[in-house]
């Protein structure tokens, strides 16, 4: 959530932010709702000044009747007041409403190094590593590896569950373990607190952690229930501190968390409707930060590098990207993306998401900080995320990349010790 002093002190940093994301209706929102906060206070201002009239009508009549004069003038102002006041709090509540309900919906600042683009063709490669892999045979894409492989079941996961879910069998389920083990085991090594989560939130904090578009489009709510399933282990543990107000000797707090994610994916009509790359179901383990304002940046630094440790340890080939502001998340000041090398697509392919969401998440959830115990809270605190490994997508790319000529798969060396020593699949 934006500060409102920002869109009153600078409301033309925020049009142009917002012209920036290609988002012409958020411009109307903006519009409207710099309209309502000003009519907010001057609803507000004269309202405080009813009520202060109040009391001075009281003391006013009280006066009166002391020295003997008459006071039905002012008794008759003093019994008009409390329905003026009903009706101008009335108003500053709906006003108040209005104000809130855009704020909620209106986009983070994007930072200055963020490259202007309308979608994902835009976005902005910043490096690469490793060699993509050269095969003296057609290489074959993960669903027929996999099948052919018996370490998956597409078929039967849709009779039962329908689309976009799998079983995994055999050797799958091995690597998918081990790569949420690797992940957990590294990232706790590099001093991040592990975490698992509830796999269920509640409305109130997930409208904290994420664009309320996503209740629509990515979660699954619990019928007769105030629960949602959760995308990311992100969000929880986003939340967690909710309310709080958090020592700055405390910060930075570094979590590494590993949860089941849950996602309808309704907006991806069409995109990756076989395999396992996107699908309503996946393991994943998640990097979230809480930090001082003026550590965040080099944090996310961080983070980013975090996942290409990992990427590089798995002998994946990958690039960087810098997301573009047409492709970006409301949520976002900046996001890094980490694609993988896809030889089946001949493309690379995002496997991890890098954000710096500066105070917008934390103004939602009201997380602040303070120097030290005791004193006032100084301001928000900043909230950084990032994907270390998500499960479907790196078997994805481990399936593609380490496929053999006879059909079998080598399993990437890191992983070996977390699957009994098994080198090759098939």
């Amino acid at each position: 959530m934006l500060d409102i002093k920002l869109i009153r002190e600078h409301p033309d940093l925020v049009r142009s932010n917002i012209e920036k994301r290609g988002a012409p209706d958020k411009l109307q929102m903006l519009d409207n709702l710099i309209e309502h906060d000003k009519k907010w206070r001057q609803s507000l201002t004269e309202l405080n000044e009813l009520r202060h009239r109040r009391g001075i009508v009281t003391a006013e009549i009280a006066d009166l009747k002391k020295k003997g004069k008459d006071a039905s003038k002012k008794i008759g102002e003093a019994k008009r007041i409390p329905e003026e006041i009903k009706k101008l709090e009335t108003q500053v509540d709906e006003y108040k409403e209005k104000v809130d309900y855009i704020l909620m919906r209106l986009p983070n600042i994007l930072h200055e190094s963020v490259p202007v683009g309308r979608d994902e063709h835009d976005n902005v490669s910043v490096r690469t590593w490793g060699r993509t892999p050269k095969f003296d045979f057609s290489p074959k894409d993960h669903i027929d590896l996999g099948l052919s492989l018996g370490i998956m079941d597409i078929e039967r996961a849709g009779k039962v569950s329908g689309a976009r879910f799998y079983y995994l069998r055999k050797e799958a389920v091995l690597l998918d373990r081990a790569l949420m083990s690797f992940a957990l085991e590294e990232m706790t090594k590099k001093g991040y607190t592990p975490v698992e989560p509830p796999f269920l939130m509640r409305r109130k904090p997930y409208e904290g952690v994420t664009d309320l578009g996503d209740f629509g489009e990515m979660l699954y709510k619990v019928e007769e229930e105030d629960l949602y399933l959760i995308a990311t282990s992100e969000h929880p543990i986003a939340a967690m501190f909710m309310d709080e107000v958090l020592n700055a000797d405390e910060l930075p707090q570094k979590f590494v968390g590993v949860s089941a994610c849950f996602r309808r994916e309704a907006g991806a009509h069409g995109k990756d409707t076989r395999g396992i790359f996107r699908t309503h179901q996946f393991n994943k383990v998640e990097q979230f930060v809480f930090c001082r304002p003026e550590d965040s940046w080099k944090i996310h630094e961080e983070l980013i590098a975090n996942a290409e440790d990992l990427f590089h340890k798995l002998e994946l080939p990958f690039r960087i990207v810098n997301v573009c502001t047409g492709d970006i998340g409301t949520v976002a000041a900046k996001k890094y993306d980490l694609e993988v090398w896809m030889p089946a697509q001949s493309m690379y392919r995002e496997v991890v998401s890098c954000s710096n969401c500066t105070d917008y998440q934390a103004r939602r959830l009201n997380i602040r900080y303070r120097e030290k115990e005791g004193e006032a809270p100084k301001g928000f605190v900043h909230t950084l995320n990032s994907t270390a490994i998500a499960g479907g997508r790196t078997i994805v790319a481990i399936l593609e990349n380490f496929q053999q000529k006879d059909g079998s798969v080598k399993v990437p060396k890191v992983l070996r010790p977390y699957m009994g020593g098994i080198e090759k699949i098939g």
